[in-house]
């Protein structure tokens, strides 16, 4: 395989597009936290940060569910199951990445150095949860949602409470939006013995928690506002996201997972970009 070949491979393992969903919400902490000051140094090395944490956390996924993968109709065409790439490669490729989270993470601040291990441990210990709790979902919204309050520290070397209100809103949205992802492996999860909300409620009534993840995650986001010295402009974007999210969830039902990839995909992306888009233009507007 070429060089262009096999990092083509690389970025479809980790599903490199799919670093829209957490870091326009660790860019809108970073506005946050900047004011109107514009960090420059500190943007360059969070965004190493957060594709080293991200590509680090798919990759180790990859070689976690290996096996399942292969099992699995839907993901038995990923790179490790079909042998594009090797076990060694994506293990060499986990450690790199790590390594430049830590190396960002340095750059940053002494407590941003003290706190990747921890990163680290989070988004590693992930990939295992769905083998011993349904509440999975929300180990990966965890994951995800370190990303603002991690950002924020970046920029002012303490965590305060606007970031950890941001955090969990985007800990409700990834579990909720990942309930709704999982509700197409029902019976593979069943019968391998894996958990997960749908496989533990039905699909039914999975949707309806995902549906009230998505309301907490509205009623966070828009607590933002009250600490953060927003224009009102920011409260018209939490609206926009909450229209949007109700969008989502009109487009699956319990009978009908035609459209969960629209739902999932592009729907969540509009939805961080947005959110980005005007807290930007609300703390300039403030």
């Amino acid at each position: 395989m070429s060089t262009a070949g096999r990092i083509v491979a690389y970025g479809r393992m980790i599903r490199f597009p799919h670093s829209i969903f957490a870091l326009p919400f660790a860019l809108a902490s970073v506005v946050l936290a900047a004011g109107r000051r514009f960090p420059s140094t500190e943007i360059v090395w969070i965004l190493v940060a957060m594709v080293g944490a991200r590509s680090a956390a798919m990759g180790f996924n990859r070689l976690a569910d290996h096996a399942t993968d292969a099992r699995n109709p839907r993901t038995a065409a990923r790179e490790l199951p079909r042998g594009v790439l090797s076990r060694r490669e994506v293990w060499a490729f986990v450690l790199l990445s790590a390594a430049a989270l830590v190396l960002a993470a340095w750059r940053l601040n002494p407590l941003c150095l003290a706190l990747s291990p921890v990163a680290l441990l989070i988004v590693f210990g992930y990939s295992y949860t769905k083998r011993f709790t349904a509440l999975s979902h929300l180990v990966l919204g965890l994951a995800l949602g370190v990303a603002p309050v991690g950002a924020w520290i970046a920029i002012r070397g303490r965590i305060d409470v606007a970031p950890v209100l941001l955090g969990f809103a985007v800990l409700s949205w990834t579990a909720g939006f990942d309930i709704i992802y999982a509700c197409q492996d029902v019976e593979f999860d069943r019968r391998e013995g894996l958990y997960s909300i749908p496989a533990r409620l039905g699909i039914r009534r999975a949707l309806v928690v995902s549906r009230l993840l998505h309301v907490v995650t509205v009623a966070l986001l828009a607590a933002v506002y009250a600490l953060g010295g927003l224009h009102p402009l920011y409260l018209v974007g939490v609206s926009a996201v909450a229209g949007l999210l109700a969008y989502e969830h009109s487009l699956v039902r319990g009978e009908d997972l035609s459209r969960v990839d629209a739902a999932f995909f592009t729907v969540n992306g509009w939805v961080s970009i947005a959110y980005f888009g005007v807290t930007l233009a609300a703390r300039l507007l403030a």
